[in-house]
C-alpha cells in the first residue's frame, strides 16, 4: 500500500491500495428439518435454537449462529474477508489523509489471545517465508437494532455473543495455496482458561467439553483463538470478526455472487422457522439479505444439518473469490467511499490489523494463490448426543497437515529427501536432548509419564544427558525433533538415527534452544518408534473438501422444503 500524508502545499496526498477481502460464513451441528430451530419458539430467524435437543432422525440440534460474508475489491482480487476487501478499496475512492485516519478511527480491536498458552510460531522455510493463519468468526451479537433486526431474538438483545462462524484461514509460506478449516459451532471442547483484558475477569479452563461457539463470551474474541491453538498447535496470526450487520452493509458492493440449488427451496417451515431464503432452480446472485439468508440456511440444504450449511457457505466463498477475480464490478468512488466507511465500523480485529495499510497489506498476501489452489474443509467430526467432536485421528490428521504447511489440495512440489547434515554430531553422551510430551490430542488426553520413559530409552542408548521437561503437555500427531541452530542439526539427526525416527521429522526451530524430542501422538507407547506404511500427507475423506475452481458445485435442496 502506497500512503502519503498532507503535501507542503496543504493539498491532500491520496492513499492508494488495491487488493482484495475475506469473508466468513458459519456452521454448526445437524438438525432434522421440520424440528424446533434454536431460540425459533422465541421469534427467531434461522439464528438459534435450542440448547439441546434432536431432529426427527435423532439429528443434532444446535446452539446459537450467526452468520457472516464476504465482499471484496478491484480486479485480480482473491480475498475472503469482506471487510479487508472494503478497506483495500479505500484509496481507490481518492480518501484523503484526514479520511484514511477517519477510518483508523473506525476500526475496533481487541486483544490475539488472552488463554494461558500460545502455540509454537512455525518454522520459516528454506526461503525465510513463514505461513500466515487467520481466525475468521461471525458473530451473533445482538447488540444493535440492526443486529436485533436481522438475527431476532428479542429477548437476546444485548446477551453475550457466541462465536457461531469460526473458520481458519491458511496460508502457505511461499503464498502458492490457500486452505481453509471450518469448526461446527457446536463443536465441544474443554475451553483454556482465559482473562478478559478490559475487566480482568477470570475464566477458569472448564473440567467437561463445552461447545466452542460459547468461547466468545468468555473475555473475547482472544479466548476463541486460544481454544482453537489449545485444540490444534496451529499458531494464529490474526483474527477478524464481523456480525449481521457487517455482513449486509457491505454486501451489495460486489454486484452479486453466483450461488446454485437443484431445485426451488423456500427455507421456512410451517411454524415458521427457517432463514426465508427463497430461489428458484438453478444459479442466482444473492446479495444483500438474501446473501445473509443464503449463509445462515439450514432448513432446506441437504439434511438441514449445519454440516450442510457449512458447504453451502464453502461453495458462495468459493464463487465469490472467481466473481472478484472475474469482474471489476465496484467503481463507483461514492459507493467505495461508503462501504469503506460500513466495512471498518463492522471489523473487528486484533492489535497487529489495527489500520487500513496493515489490512491492505495483508489483503495483498491473501490474492496470491489462484482459485485452484484453495481448498475449503470442514474438520472431522463425530456426533456426541446432540452435539458433534473431533474425529479420533482424521482431526488431528487435518490439524497436523496445516501445522505442517501441506498444501490440502496434494499439489505440493515433491520435496527432496533430507539429506544428513554436513555437521558431525557429538559422541552420544554429549548431546543433551530435552524430551517432552506430545502425546495429547483433541480426544485423548497425553498419555502420563511418556516423556520420562522416552528419555530413559535415550539413556539406556547411551544418550546420558537426556532427561524429561515435565512442565507442560503438547499436542503433536508425529514425533518431531528440533533444533534451534545449524551446529546442532547433525546431534539432532544422530538422535533421531538411534530411535528410528526418520530424518524429515527433523526439524530446525527458533522455539527451542537445544536438541528437543516431542513425543507425538503416534508413538503412545512401546520402546520403538512405529513404522508407518501409507502416504499421511493426504487430506481425510472426512474433510470434505471443495477445491475454490468447481463451478459445478449445487446445494441438493431437502424435498421437504421445495415450492
Amino acid at each position: 500500500m502506497r500512503q502519503s500524508s498532507v503535501r507542503g502545499d496543504g493539498s491532500r496526498a491520496r492513499v492508494r491500495q488495491q487488493g482484495n477481502a475475506v469473508g466468513p460464513g458459519r456452521v454448526g451441528p445437524p438438525r432434522e428439518a421440520g424440528g424446533p430451530e434454536r431460540g425459533q419458539d422465541k421469534g427467531q430467524d434461522e439464528g438459534q435454537d435450542k440448547d439441546q435437543g434432536q431432529g426427527d432422525g435423532g439429528r443434532p440440534r444446535g446452539h446459537r449462529r450467526a452468520g457472516a460474508r464476504p465482499r471484496r475489491r478491484k480486479h485480480r482480487i482473491l480475498r475472503w474477508f469482506s471487510i479487508t476487501l472494503a478497506v483495500l478499496m479505500v484509496g481507490t475512492a481518492g480518501a484523503g489523509y484526514l479520511w484514511y485516519q477517519h477510518l483508523n478511527s473506525n476500526i475496533k480491536t481487541d486483544k490475539l489471545n488472552i488463554g494461558e498458552h500460545q502455540a509454537a510460531k512455525p518454522t520459516p522455510n528454506a526461503a525465510g517465508q513463514t505461513p500466515l493463519n487467520i481466525l475468521l468468526i461471525g458473530s451473533d451479537a445482538r447488540d444493535s437494532k440492526a443486529n436485533q433486526k436481522l438475527g431476532g431474538a428479542k429477548d437476546t438483545f444485548g446477551g453475550v455473543p457466541l462465536a457461531d462462524v469460526q473458520m481458519l484461514v491458511h496460508l502457505s509460506a511461499d503464498r502458492s495455496n490457500m486452505s481453509v478449516v471450518s469448526m461446527p459451532r457446536d463443536t465441544l471442547l474443554k475451553l483454556p482458561k482465559c482473562t478478559d483484558p478490559k475487566t480482568g475477569k477470570e475464566y477458569p479452563a472448564t473440567v467437561g467439553r463445552q461447545m466452542t461457539n460459547e468461547s466468545l463470551g468468555r473475555g473475547g474474541p482472544g479466548c476463541t483463538v486460544a481454544t482453537w491453538e489449545l485444540l490444534t498447535g496451529i499458531h494464529i496470526d490474526h483474527f477478524m470478526m464481523v456480525d449481521f450487520a457487517g455482513v449486509v452493509s457491505m454486501a451489495d458492493a460486489i454486484g452479486g455472487v453466483p450461488v446454485c440449488v437443484d431445485a426451488n427451496i423456500y427455507s421456512k417451515d410451517r411454524l415458521g422457522h427457517g432463514s426465508g431464503l427463497k430461489l428458484a432452480k438453478g444459479t442466482h446472485p444473492v446479495k444483500g439479505k438474501q446473501a445473509l439468508q443464503w449463509l445462515r440456511t439450514r432448513y432446506g440444504f441437504e439434511d438441514g444439518s449445519d454440516i450442510a450449511r457449512t458447504k453451502a457457505q464453502h461453495m458462495y466463498m468459493n464463487s465469490m473469490v472467481r466473481q472478484m477475480r472475474e469482474n471489476a464490478t465496484i467503481t463507483n468512488p461514492g459507493k467505495l467511499r461508503s462501504l469503506a466507511e460500513e466495512a471498518t465500523k463492522a471489523l473487528r480485529v486484533d492489535e497487529g490489523l489495527d489500520t487500513v495499510k496493515k489490512l491492505y497489506d495483508l489483503s495483498n498476501e491473501l490474492k496470491k494463490p489462484a482459485p485452484k489452489r484453495i481448498t475449503m474443509t470442514t474438520m472431522p467430526f463425530v456426533y456426541v448426543g446432540a452435539r458433534v467432536a473431533p474425529k479420533p485421528g482424521d482431526a488431528d490428521k487435518l490439524f497436523r497437515l496445516v501445522r505442517e504447511d501441506v498444501a490440502l489440495d496434494g499439489k505440493d512440489k515433491k520435496k527432496a529427501p533430507p539429506k544428513e547434515s554436513d555437521d558431525p554430531a557429538a559422541a552420544d553422551d554429549e548431546i543433551a536432548v530435552q524430551v517432552q510430551n506430545g502425546t495429547r490430542t483433541a480426544e485423548l488426553p497425553a498419555v502420563s509419564g511418556r516423556a520420562g520413559t522416552v528419555a530413559q530409552i535415550l539413556t539406556a542408548k547411551g544418550f546420558t544427558k537426556a532427561s524429561a521437561d515435565q512442565s507442560q503437555s503438547l499436542s503433536e500427531e508425529k514425533t518431531v525433533i528440533r533444533f534451534p541452530s545449524v551446529d546442532l542439526e547433525g546431534d539432532a539427526q544422530r538422535v533421531a538415527e538411534s530411535l528410528g525416527v526418520p530424518l524429515s521429522s527433523v526439524k530446525k526451530s527458533t522455539d527451542v534452544s537445544g536438541v528437543t524430542l516431542v513425543v507425538g501422538d503416534d508413538w503412545r507407547e512401546g520402546n520403538t518408534y512405529p513404522k508407518s506404511s501409507k502416504d499421511d500427507d493426504t487430506t481425510p475423506d472426512t474433510a470434505l473438501a471443495l477445491n475454490g475452481s468447481d463451478t459445478k458445485a449445487c446445494m441438493k435442496v431437502n424435498k421437504n422444503f421445495t415450492w
